[in-house]
Order: structure tokens, then sequence, then C-alpha cells
């Protein structure tokens, strides 16, 4: 089940996170050039799995969205940009897109991670607000989420989204092994390295398509 037209494959979940992080956290860049855009889906913070694509690979992707509305292109005067249509297409007030971009980039996370993780998209006052949201999408008509089942000695349960259609127990998952280890909750002082280094990621990866496309109208 999926609240879009068809389940979304690995690549295009990833362009449309991307698109929607970059729309929230650098709107003065936004919409994005495709060299903005891989570098977006390729970016080593705040994304698992990180992932290597090439140009082509997200040009594919776009292309798909774009034949079921969930991307748009726009002709700029150097270079065409590229805008995504999730939010518009399933109505997603800021709290929700924020949840929903973070779901798409990072895979099942719990509340209280989410929560850790939106600073820089939107604000949430209690914990108690995330699960308002994520209720909210839980209970469409065609609902965006579902709550996973917990596991053997987690607290929390944990959360998905379901563009790319219902979630396997593996999906986003560690090996179980490893999975004390990397579902930790983010503490303050490490979701705030991670705001500064996604930050400074995101002015860089500006800066080298400001220059791309100097480089290209000469």
């Amino acid at each position: 089940m999926t609240p879009l037209p068809r389940a979304l494959d690995p690549v295009e979940m990833r362009i449309l996170g991307a698109l929607l992080e970059k729309a929230q956290t650098t709107p003065d860049y936004y919409p994005l050039t495709v060299s903005a855009l891989v570098a977006a889906c390729n970016q080593k913070s705040n994304r698992e799995p990180v992932m290597e694509l090439g140009q082509d690979d997200v040009l594919d992707g776009l292309e798909s969205l774009r034949r079921d509305v969930l991307a748009w292109r726009s002709e700029g005067a150097r270079s065409e940009r590229w805008s995504e249509g999730v939010t518009r297409r399933l109505h997603l007030e800021p709290p929700a897109r924020a949840v929903l971009t973070l779901l798409l980039l990072r895979g099942p996370q719990t509340a209280g991670e989410l929560r850790a993780r939106s600073d820089r998209m939107a604000s949430f006052g209690s914990l108690d607000e995330v699960h308002d949201v994520l209720a909210e999408l839980a209970t469409r008509a065609e609902p965006v989420v579902v709550e996973l089942a917990r596991r053997p000695g987690q607290k929390e349960t944990r959360w998905a989204h379901l563009l790319g259609g219902e979630p396997s127990e593996e999906t986003g998952d560690a090996p179980a092994a490893d999975y004390e280890s990397t579902a930790r909750p983010v503490t303050a002082s490490r979701s705030a390295l991670e705001d500064r280094l996604a930050a400074l990621e995101d002015r860089i990866e500006s800066l080298e398509a400001e220059l791309a496309e100097l480089r290209g109208s000469r």
C-alpha cells in the first residue's frame, strides 16, 4: 500500500527526500540544479544508507517522478532546476513535511529521533507533537506512514513511510547484531553537531553548483 500512484524505488525516494530537505533548509538555493541534487543525494550526513548515485541515475529518477507529477522541472537562465511535488500531492503541512523528509532520508525512526533531527525543518515543542503528526499521517484514508512492531529489548516503536510500499522487517535497519549501537536516540550534542555539519555541506554544495553554472555559461 502506498499513498502515491505506485511504489517508489530507492533512488526515487532518495531524490524526493533530498529535494524536500533542501527546500526547507536552504530555500535560497531551491529549486536545485541537477549537479546540486546529485550532491544532496550522495551527502554523507543525515543519510542512511549513504548512496553513490551518478548523474544519469538521478536524471532517470527525476524523469520517472516527473511523469507522476512528483517532481517539477523549471528552465532557468543558465540551467534547469528541479523541485518536488509530493508536498502538494499529499497535502503536507510543515511539521508533516519535516517528518516525511527524515523518514525518506534515514529510514525507520522513533518519534524521539525524529524530534531530535528535525530542528532545521520544523520546531516540535514536545514529543507529543511528533506523535500527533505521525498519528495524522498514519490514519489517513491512504496512510503515509506506519508504526512498526516494537523489537525485543526496544522501548520505543519506530515509524516508516509508505511511499515505497509496505516496509519489510529489514527495511532501513542495520543487521540485528549492530542494531543496539546504531539505533540509540540521538543526544542533543550529537544532533547539534550533525546540524552544523549538514549546514556546512549545504553551503558547499550550493557554492559548487553556482560555480558549475558560471563555468557552463561561458
